[in-house]
């Protein structure tokens, strides 16, 4: 019993001084902004290989209408060495990522594609009413 607890002990002074992961530099790092136009950008490479870029800018600036816009990129990666690269764009539509990794929206199936068809060519005659 006595052994068991020196052991335990001894396992987590171990544990507790085993060292820390070494910090991740930055490699490069360059930022503008913002400027009094609203705009700005940035980006950075980080010593694991991690990239970052983003720019923005005021769309419509002025009008009720005036919306940032933001576009960029970040690339990493995965746990199995695969690079995986993300552009994007942010704006009144929202965030809207592309990339080579991201799940897509699979087709409609042909027979679903033709009801959808059939039925807006023969609309019933409540949807006709409604018109």
């Amino acid at each position: 019993m006595f052994a068991s607890l020196i052991a335990v002990a001894f396992l987590s002074a171990s544990a507790l001084s085993a060292p820390a992961e070494e910090p991740i530099p930055i490699v490069t790092q360059e930022q503008d902004g913002p400027n009094p136009d609203g705009s700005y950008k940035w980006k950075f490479e980080a010593g694991n290989g991690i990239k970052a870029e983003e720019s923005g800018q005021v769309k419509d600036a002025g009008s009720e209408n005036a919306a940032l816009e933001a576009q960029g990129s970040v690339s990493y990666k995965d746990l199995e060495g695969q690079e995986i690269s993300l552009t994007y764009i942010a704006n009144e539509n929202g965030f809207q990522p592309q990339g080579a990794h991201l799940p897509t929206t699979p087709p409609i199936p042909p027979a679903i594609q033709r009801a959808l068809e059939w039925i807006a060519a023969n609309p019933s005659k409540e949807d006709q009413n409604n018109v």
